[in-house]
């Protein structure tokens, strides 16, 4: 069944992780732009495609398989914050910030499979 990921709270939560994700990559060193800069937009990005794309599939079980592509990018987005903040990019705050969002867009994330799931 098709779900229109517009109305989905959890695609929301997801671009504004991706909007949050942009503004404090763009202080990391220029160096960066080609390295963990790059690669955390990408995995943001993942997020909200991913949940966009798996709504526009014609089987729940497909939407099921593109949450689960959208999970493994936050999980390595998540990775991601813990180099930053490694590496000095990022202070333990905004390390926070950003986990706590990646943590809410993870358990709406298997919410709505659980959901998929039961019917």
């Amino acid at each position: 069944m098709k779900h229109n990921f517009k109305e989905l709270i959890v695609w929301k939560k997801s671009r504004d992780l991706v909007k949050d994700i942009y503004r404090i990559s763009s202080t990391f060193p220029k160096e960066e732009i080609f390295g963990l800069t790059n690669q955390m937009r990408r995995a943001s990005v993942s997020i909200p495609s991913n949940i966009a794309e798996g709504c526009g599939r014609g089987t729940d079980k497909q939407t099921n398989q593109f949450l689960n592509i959208a999970q493994g990018s936050s999980a390595e987005l998540e990775s991601q914050i813990f180099l930053a903040c490694d590496l000095g990019f990022i202070d333990s705050q905004q390390q926070n910030k950003m986990l706590k969002q990646i943590n809410e867009v993870q358990k709406m994330i298997r919410g709505f499979q659980s959901i998929l799931i039961i019917k």
